[in-house]
């Protein structure tokens, strides 16, 4: 069974993981806005992903 600790742990890495691939995502936007022409307008995509945490479980 996995620690209430592991599960924090895991869920802290998978937030800096997503957060990771957004600002990639934006700055390949940013260096290259003719391959993604729809830069200039955000979608939801874009927003930075926030996980509550709802505590253990």
């Amino acid at each position: 069974m996995i620690s209430n600790n592991e599960m924090i742990r895991i869920r802290r890495q998978m937030q800096r993981r997503i957060r990771d691939v957004v600002a990639e995502r934006r700055r390949c936007r940013e260096l290259d806005p003719a391959t993604y022409p729809t830069a200039a307008v955000p979608s939801g995509a874009d927003q930075e992903v926030c996980v509550a945490d709802n505590g253990p479980g």
